[in-house]
């Protein structure tokens, strides 16, 4: 596998809500971003496109528990909670899409509420490298997004990692994941592309 300048690494939802001591954690988080530093410094080299996605919802967001939604409050916009972990080191150049600032939409796919898909049919990517938090929802729809709208998708299967509100949720969203056309890829392998 070669790297391409057509090629894009989305590096999904890695904030501090979402990684150890966040309030919504998962575990591995902090790994994840570490992890994905790497990879996104072999995108750069390669010539390749960097996107970040990042919840940004509005305090009175209808997924939050206040509003009868499922979760605790998260990514606030402005907040720490909000922010991308300081072991994710994006490169100069990366392309922040931020996602969920309509407080009725969820926002799980990186598609969805941002200019995503505007983005990369702009720039003319058509094979996508996706890694990130959390695999069983934003990584999950993301990667079912892209596909519905024919992009190539390649899941960094040992850069993502999962919430498992029900034990095995990620396990079974990187079933649906490959059922939907997904292929596996790993850290090493991109690394020697």
């Amino acid at each position: 596998m070669n790297l391409l300048d057509t090629d894009a690494l989305i590096i999904v939802d890695v904030q501090n809500d979402f990684c150890p001591g966040g309030s919504l954690a998962v575990e591995g988080g902090d790994q994840v971003a570490s992890t994905l530093s790497g990879v996104a410094t072999r995108f750069r080299i390669k010539g390749a496109r960097i996107f970040a996605t990042q919840d940004w919802h509005p305090e009175d967001h209808s997924s939050f528990e206040a509003q009868g939604g499922p979760w605790p409050p998260h990514c606030v916009q402005g907040s720490h909670g909000a922010e991308l972990h300081k072991d994710l080191q994006p490169p100069v150049g990366t392309s922040i899409v931020r996602k969920g600032a309509d407080k009725a939409v969820d926002a799980y796919s990186g598609f969805l509420d941002s200019n995503l898909e505007e983005q990369l049919r702009r720039t003319d990517i058509g094979r996508l490298f996706i890694g990130g938090l959390a695999t069983d929802y934003c990584v999950l729809n993301t990667v079912l997004d892209a596909r519905k709208l024919g992009f190539e998708v390649h899941l960094i299967e040992d850069a993502i990692a999962a919430v498992n509100v029900e034990p095995g949720d990620g396990e079974k969203a990187v079933e649906k994941m490959k059922e939907a056309g997904a292929q596996m890829t790993t850290v090493e392998e991109i690394k020697a592309a």
